[in-house]
């Protein structure tokens, strides 16, 4: 509105200013907050490592050691799934250990020969024990001379001295750290047993009662990897199948895995 001197009013603006929120605390708390999340989820991760296989640790150690190694296999399995057939995979035996082992089983092999030498007891079993290398380890096989050396006729119950002939082996095997297999064999005179009891049967008895009696007298239970019956499928004489010395009883010290 004019003024009565005929000169304009001055215009007064009024400017209101907004307030910032936060108050007078600001950001700060912002930066604790993120902190203390930070501190969680380490103390979650660590947490999480801790009740991982000792496998899974290894290999995310390794990872942490030299993460190049997983970058370059692409087919690597992820960190926490560990490849626990890989690492627990046994190393393949060396040359070195192999005639190690050698040597070693052929020492054993002198031992047995030697004890059955200096008792009087196995006199006459000398020509039905042989001990010998091969290639799947130390073979020590118990070979019927008569109808009932080593078992009773038709049975597999063990004849006393056979008892004291597998204690002899089992003192000489105890320390060896190597597994055993136990093996029965007959000929091929069919047996016929009651509730059809065949040469199956029999092998298998044979071979359990060789066992029996060596864990008895030396071997740990442990050192036992299998029991076997052949029958007369395994002949020691082919061309002659109901040769007596194609009954025995074969027991397998093997230079590793199960002998097969």
């Amino acid at each position: 509105m004019a003024s009565t001197t005929g000169e304009e009013a001055p215009v007064i603006r009024i400017v209101r200013k907004k307030k910032g929120g936060g108050g007078h605390h600001g950001g700060a708390w912002k930066v604790a907050y993120a902190d203390f999340v930070t501190a969680m989820m380490a103390f979650f991760l660590v947490m999480w490592i801790v009740g991982l296989s000792k496998p899974t640790r290894q290999a995310i150690a390794a990872y942490f050691k030299n993460p190049s190694v997983f970058e370059k296999n692409n087919g690597a399995k992820p960190i926490g799934v560990a490849d626990t057939t890989t690492l627990t995979k046994p190393a393949p035996i060396s040359a070195t250990d192999t005639g190690k082992i050698k040597a070693i089983f052929k020492a054993k092999a002198e031992a047995i020969l030697q004890e059955l030498q200096k008792a009087p007891e196995f006199k006459d079993m000398k020509d039905s024990v042989q001990v010998r290398l091969t290639n799947e380890g130390l073979r020590i096989e118990l070979l019927e001379k008569t109808s009932s050396l080593f078992f009773a006729t038709g049975s597999a119950k063990l004849n006393p001295r056979t008892v004291h002939l597998l204690q002899l082996v089992a003192q000489q095997l105890k320390d060896l750290k190597n597994p055993i297999v136990v093996e029965g064999h007959t000929d091929s005179r069919p047996l016929n047993g009651a509730n059809g009891y065949s040469n199956w049967e029999l092998s298998a008895d044979r071979a359990n009662a060789a066992r029996r009696a060596m864990e008895e007298h030396g071997l740990h239970k442990g050192q036992i990897l299998g029991v076997r019956g052949f029958a007369d499928r395994k002949l020691l004489r082919p061309s002659d199948p109901t040769h007596y010395s194609n009954r025995r009883v074969s027991i397998l010290v093997a230079y590793t895995g199960a002998g097969e």
